[in-house]
């Protein structure tokens, strides 16, 4: 999967300037590589990055007249590692790529995508929790997966589970996980809570009673007497 950049020559508060253009400045770096200035155009990246996410390799074509990267060396392999967003337009603002060796292992996180639908929700109201979204693998930049795939309809009961041994796994990948991790279980409904009243104590209510009956008396007799 290829994707053209460009060297860049604006920084700081020209970067502005640059994303009205329609680019989105980016950083290139990796182990043993020196750190490049890139522009990247919005439209050609938000298509790429549809499709590859931040665990695909992506072939990063520095190319203009000027690049000292011109030609086959401008060829570098990379994946996505960061990307910053406005948190307002939700427009992607930065891009950091990070440069692999196709022929050494790297340490990436691999998204879950959760598939069907589960029966104990459908049958037994039982409530779905997902407990992770993505797993760490370590691989050769070539066979790191797109994403894991989590079969949901295999929970058909109230508390079972999808743990991470039962996903498949490419040959080439390694899971940096204990395999009993639990992905996902349907627990039961909650139930409604029963409000309790407090019984109320009738001996103190009759001797309150009694007690304004008494007075009553008093006052009345000692009205009489005044007559």
């Amino acid at each position: 999967m290829d994707l053209a950049v460009k060297e860049r020559e604006k920084f700081g508060k020209n970067l502005k300037s640059l994303r009205r253009e329609g680019l989105i400045p980016a950083e290139l770096y990796g182990h043993g590589f020196k750190n490049v200035h890139l522009a990247v155009d919005r439209k050609d990246f938000e298509k790429v990055f549809a499709e590859a996410g931040e665990s695909t390799v992506i072939n990063l074509l520095i190319g203009g007249d000027s690049s000292r990267f011109a030609g086959e060396a401008g060829k570098k392999s990379a994946l996505v590692h960061d990307i910053q967003k406005n948190f307002l337009t939700d427009e992607v603002i930065h891009i950091d790529f990070y440069q692999v060796r196709m022929d050494e292992k790297i340490k990436a996180r691999i998204p879950l995508e959760f598939v069907g639908e589960a029966p104990a929700v459908r049958e037994f109201s039982g409530i779905l929790n997902k407990t992770i979204s993505e797993i760490e693998v370590e691989a050769l930049p070539a066979d790191l997966p797109r994403y894991f795939e989590v079969d949901m309809t295999k929970l058909k009961e109230l508390n079972q589970s999808v743990y991470v041994s039962d996903l498949k796994i490419p040959a080439g990948v390694e899971i940096l996980i204990e395999p009993k991790t639990v992905i996902a279980t349907v627990t039961p409904p909650l139930e409604e809570e029963k409000i309790e009243e407090a019984p109320v104590d009738l001996s103190a209510v009759k001797v309150e009673t009694e007690e304004k009956a008494a007075e009553r008396v008093k006052e009345k007799s000692e009205t009489e007497e005044k007559k």
